[in-house]
């Protein structure tokens, strides 16, 4: 199967405009996604899709490939799509990496990336939740799977509840999880996923794979033990930073 990266990049962010331009360590964000994601054996192109010419002209100076998409794509899955149909070639699936994380290990692209196959829909990543605070975090996504791995809900609550366990051994009565925001799309599935109108479930979770589970679309997912560090303001480039001096 041929596999695309593609990166979505904007340049408008509430919380940090222009973050995939900022300098970490001497590279930009945009600069290490896009390095990291080429170190995956799975990925027979990786390009970057964004609404800005300096983020445009940046990576053209880099040397990698990058595409201008509208500016009015509401999430990375339709800049995801628009990018697909630039590119001269055709690829079986499309695995959309997250543009603020530029820490982003290779291995877990390869491993999103072995659980495909020609019946595979959407996939995406899970890992083990192991701190009570990410369990009861908002920010922090929660993942519920089948045993098949087919993931059955995702929330911003802690999920399951557990009925009739104090909170504090919720951790030591069930294996919780968290999900891990890199999505791999069969391409003909990703021409529908974007047709689709908002769901009242994703509006209240503001949560947009929820969209796709209730139009009826399956989520593979696979557990990961790898730990993402991903950039939303400029603290986290700190946090960043000290990461990397590890």
């Amino acid at each position: 199967m041929d596999i695309i990266g593609i990166i979505p990049a904007r340049y408008g962010s509430t919380r940090f405009p222009g973050k995939p331009l900022v300098d970490i360590g001497g590279k930009s964000m945009i600069q290490r996604v896009v390095e990291q994601c080429k170190k995956s054996s799975a990925l027979k192109k990786v390009v970057v899709a964004t609404d800005d010419d300096r983020i445009f002209e940046h990576v053209k100076e880099l040397g990698h490939e990058v595409y201008m998409t509208s500016p009015d794509h509401k999430n990375g899955t339709e800049r995801c799509h628009e990018a697909l149909k630039l590119v001269n070639d055709s690829y079986d699936f499309v695995i959309n990496i997250q543009g603020d994380e530029p820490f982003i290990d290779p291995k877990q692209i390869d491993l999103l990336a072995s659980i495909l196959n020609r019946k595979t829909e959407i996939a995406t990543l899970i890992k083990n939740i192991d701190d009570i605070e990410d369990l009861q975090n908002p920010n922090v996504i929660k993942a519920l799977k089948a045993d098949s791995g087919l993931a059955l809900y995702f929330s911003r609550s802690p999920i399951p509840h557990m009925r009739n366990i104090p909170t504090e051994d919720w951790m030591k009565s069930h294996q919780h999880y968290k999900h891990i925001g890199i999505y791999a799309y069969r391409v003909d599935i990703l021409a529908k996923l974007v047709t689709l109108s908002p769901t009242p479930l994703e509006l209240a979770e503001s949560l947009e794979q929820l969209r796709w589970i209730e139009n009826g679309y399956r989520i593979r997912t696979a557990i990961t033990p790898i730990e993402t560090v991903g950039i939303d303001t400029p603290e986290d480039v700190e946090k960043a930073l000290k990461q990397m001096q590890l």
